[in-house]
């Protein structure tokens, strides 16, 4: 027997449908935000980037912090992965702007100002990539009360002096986007 749609019922065939697609989670498979299933090959090629592993001489991770710290979320519709490092360095802010600004430009990264003239002290951010590998570097400075906030422990001596931050680059998950813009 053929399968008619009756005339009236169009929109209870597309609930039914949905419903049916999402199954036991109540996920429907028509949805169009990414999540972090089968993201690993996309964050390992976030994690291995060489500016993360390249800080300006005299930089050490904070005591408990030698690695790469890494993420997915996917909580707000579209899934975003971001790998990173914190150090603290035992110059100034701008010894520390001037290294990765150098380093990030000279590996094809584009600097974009920040939104807030006057206060590129705060931080900087370039964008990299087209045609669904874009990606943002991120250089936050953090003091040791910030350091603490966010990570839930005392920062050690090595924020005593000098500048502590974060370096860290993100992506969308699926690497939509086309041209990476703004921070």
């Amino acid at each position: 027997m053929p399968f008619r749609i009756r005339p009236g019922r169009p929109a209870a065939l597309l609930l039914s449908a949905a419903i049916v697609a999402g199954g036991p989670t109540g996920c429907s498979m028509l949805s169009p935000f990414t999540t972090c299933d089968g993201t690993e090959a996309r964050m390992k090629e976030l994690e291995s980037l060489p500016l993360l592993a390249s800080p300006p001489p005299g930089a050490t991770p904070p005591r408990g912090f030698d690695g790469v710290h890494s993420e997915c979320a996917d909580d707000s519709g579209d899934a975003w992965l971001s790998a990173g490092r914190v150090y603290a360095y035992p110059g100034t802010r701008q010894e520390v702007l001037d290294h990765y600004r150098k380093a990030a430009e000279a590996d094809g990264w584009r600097f974009e100002p920040q939104p807030v003239a006057g206060h590129e002290s705060m931080g900087s951010c370039f964008t990299k990539g087209e045609d669904g590998r874009a990606k943002q570097l991120a250089l936050r400075f953090v003091s040791a009360q910030e350091f603490s906030e966010f990570h839930g422990r005392e920062a050690g001596p090595e924020f005593a002096s000098g500048a502590g931050f974060d370096i860290e680059v993100g992506s969308a998950a699926d690497g939509a986007g086309g041209d990476a813009t703004g921070c």
